[in-house]
């Protein structure tokens, strides 16, 4: 992902997501012209009547009232198919949305993982954009075409009689109050809740992660009273929210039913006194609750308005915050050239830099040992080599471009990255070793037989096609099998974050045949370990300090300077100046 400078006050008027619903904007015309049709036949009913009491009950004419039922039907069965075709539309456009904004959600995720470290990584923004689907496809956003037809209807009951139609009107502003209290009074409580299930939901995958650690050190009493807190908080903002929603819910329905009961009595009393019809009495209180419905459901879906909204806002932030550009010009396959010039890295917008003018050169071919002491900045220099951490300033060159130069779709086949912490991912044990892209056997079995895990994998119940699970493995053979999709296709810079930390004898000595066969192939190699069995095969050590870099070299120079107490100590007391490690 790439940041690129935008308009803050146009990002906001047409964002990606308004953008993207804006595409649909046919769908929605129709959607319109659907209920315009479905109003008009809505009357139909309110007609009926009127000819009913007015006309036929008159004329005692049966033939009359058969036509005008036959009529009523067809209008009702062609309502019906209306109404079925206008869901549709909407179902299909919310199919759309999700179809078109659904990878790029999916790439956002990732995106705001990297650039927060994981910190804030969720799954939200699926449950976001599955919300927003729901929302078009369901019955709550057709209440917001059918409102606008209040004034008519108010109108029609207007024309029955003046002041039939100041009833209604005064029923509706009454229930329009009703909606915008609910809103209000039931929005902060909804919003504070919807946050505050995100971050226990986070919270309780991360446990769950680690729910090994937690039951061997009796850590689940305590976590679950944790959990329980925020829970009751939950609880307290939802049944809040409920009550008050609730509340104004049942006064809403009842006024709405007492309404149209007080409209026929209306009615009957200004048929007495021979103002209006008969028909007129029952088409009035048919089309006052026609009129008041739309209110009514508005109030009744109100949590769906809000949490479409909600999940509209949301979105609307990822995608922002992880623009896009059109992918670079493709460049030449790297040969594993490394450079860093005067490199600045601060993580999470600290701005206390992580890495501090780093400079150095890694020629292709080179294999490099990362050591230091603990919160050296080791990890976060190989994150940065290979542009999963941003820098703050300098510059990072794969054979002399920039990583944000390179398709990271493309080059990561030139590329192969042991992270400190093994995760496997979902699928076979083939699958994972070729990242998830087009098996190829041969170049799996050689990836795997360069990690020393081939004849592992062939004891497993199904060799190369058994499941990964999450207790199938131990954490030595799922750091083997992670070295060997770090090895697969031969990469030109593979990185490796302390490999040997979950090896046994056999695994080390796999690893160092691994070594071997990527010097042996002229791969650039950067490893962080600090076992000196590694030390002894690589060309040259790199020792980081407090985010600095204070020796680069050979490894047996380095070594020597740092086995001898005196000169050890001047060695890690100041950085390695630029010129110094370039030249080096």
């Amino acid at each position: 992902m790439k940041s690129q400078s935008h308009n803050p006050k146009e990002s906001v008027e047409k964002s990606e997501l308004y953008q993207a619903l804006s595409a649909s904007r046919t769908s929605f015309v129709s959607t319109g012209v659907f209920s315009f049709c479905i109003n008009i036949l809505m009357l139909a009913p309110v007609i009926y009547m009127l000819e009913v009491y007015d006309r036929v009950l008159t004329s005692s004419s049966e033939s009359t009232l058969l036509m005008l039922t036959l009529l009523l039907v067809f209008l009702f069965l062609v309502m019906g198919t209306l109404e079925w075709v206008r869901s549709q539309v909407l179902i299909v456009t919310g199919n759309r949305l999700e179809k078109t904004l659904g990878p790029r959600v999916f790439d956002s995720l990732f995106h705001q993982a990297l650039t927060s470290g994981g910190s804030v990584a969720t799954a939200q923004p699926l449950s976001d954009l599955l919300t927003l689907r729901q929302f078009l496809g369901g019955a709550s956003l057709l209440t917001l075409f059918d409102a606008p037809w209040l004034p008519i209807y108010l109108g029609v009951v207007y024309l029955f009689h003046p002041l039939m139609g100041s009833i209604a009107l005064a029923a509706a502003i009454f229930l329009i109050i009703l909606a915008v209290v609910n809103e209000r009074i039931t929005r902060r409580d909804i919003q504070d809740a919807n946050k505050l299930n995100i971050e226990n939901t986070q919270e309780t995958q991360l446990n769950l992660r680690n729910s090994e650690v937690i039951e061997a050190m009796g850590m689940l009493p305590r976590l679950r009273a944790r959990w329980q807190q925020k829970q009751d908080q939950l609880l307290e903002l939802q049944t809040r929210a409920s009550r008050q929603g609730g509340l104004i819910t049942t006064v809403s329905k009842t006024f709405r039913t007492t309404m149209q009961s007080l409209m026929l009595g209306l009615g009957a009393y200004l048929a007495i006194q021979g103002d209006i019809s008969g028909g007129t009495v029952i088409a009035g209180s048919i089309l006052l609750g026609r009129a008041l419905a739309p209110i009514d459901q508005l109030i009744n879906s109100w949590k769906s308005f809000l949490g479409a909204r909600s999940a509209y806002t949301r979105l609307t932030s990822l995608l922002e915050n992880s623009k896009v550009t059109e992918p670079p010009m493709p460049l030449p396959p790297p040969q594993g050239l490394v450079e860093f010039k005067k490199v600045v890295v601060a993580l999470g917008g600290s701005t206390e830099p992580v890495l501090q003018d780093i400079s150095f050169k890694i020629e292709p071919g080179t294999s490099v040992a990362v050591i230091g002491p603990s919160a050296a900045g080791k990890s976060t220099l190989i994150r940065a080599m290979l542009g999963i951490y941003p820098t703050t300033r300098g510059a990072i060159r794969l054979d002399g471009a920039e990583m944000k130069q390179w398709d990271r779709e493309v080059l990561g086949e030139h590329i192969g990255y042991l992270p400190q912490d093994i995760e496997l991912l979902e699928g076979t044990v083939s699958e994972n070793i070729a990242r998830f892209g087009q098996v190829d056997p041969d170049k799996v079995v050689a990836a795997a037989m360069a990690a020393g895990v081939h004849q592992m994998v062939l004891q497993l119940a199904d060799g190369y096609a058994t499941k990964i699970t999450a207790h199938l493995l131990s954490a030595g053979q799922r750091q083997r099998i992670a070295l060997a999709r770090a090895l697969y296709g031969e990469p030109k810079l593979v990185v490796l974050d302390e490999p040997n930390s979950n090896l046994d004898t056999e695994g080390d000595l796999a690893l160092a045949n691994a070594v071997r066969s990527l010097k042996a192939i002229g791969s650039t190699l950067v490893v962080v370990t600090h076992r000196n069995n590694l030390l002894q095969l690589v060309d040259k050590v790199m020792v980081l300090s407090s985010g600095s870099l204070v020796a680069f070299d050979n490894a047996a120079v380095v070594m020597e300077k740092l086995s001898t107490p005196q000169p050890a100590a001047k060695v890690l007391a100041k950085p390695v100046s630029e010129n110094a490690a370039l030249e080096n």
